[in-house]
């Protein structure tokens, strides 16, 4: 007999995983003692790096503190996007979560640090 049962990432895992992902790209806040040194990259879009460097480092420093995640943009529960004001501009964040560093594929396991790479990419509204 075959197992059929589809693979059901754990969300708070993911979660946990991607918001401490996010603190270190963009604050530079180190990974816990214990916890995984996790894969990925750090991109923002043409439009964000036009506005200049104060700009983007204004990005960073409110995408590294966000803490809340309404339901409504996070279905999921794994704290994969938001939306910061800087500098009177609304400011968009999401995370692709890959199998590999080659970024064809979805992870088939997001809770697995080992199997997962993360592409955090800053962009606005009308970049999407």
């Amino acid at each position: 007999m075959t197992d059929t049962a589809e693979y059901v990432a754990d969300a708070t895992k993911v979660a946990e995983q991607n918001d401490a992902f996010r603190r270190n790209a963009c604050l530079a806040i180190p990974y816990a003692p214990g916890d995984p040194v996790l894969m990925g990259q750090l991109v923002a879009t043409r439009a964000i790096h036009a506005r200049g460097g104060p700009f983007v480092q204004a990005c960073l420093a409110a995408i590294g503190r966000v803490t809340d995640f309404p339901a409504d943009n996070d279905p999921d529960g794994f704290h994969d996007f938001g939306a910061v004001e800087v500098e009177g501009t609304t400011v968009w964040f999401k995370l692709d979560l890959f199998d590999g560093s080659d970024l064809i594929y979805g992870s088939e396991a997001p809770d697995n640090p080992a199997r997962t790479y993360r592409v955090l990419t800053i962009l606005l509204p009308g970049d999407w």
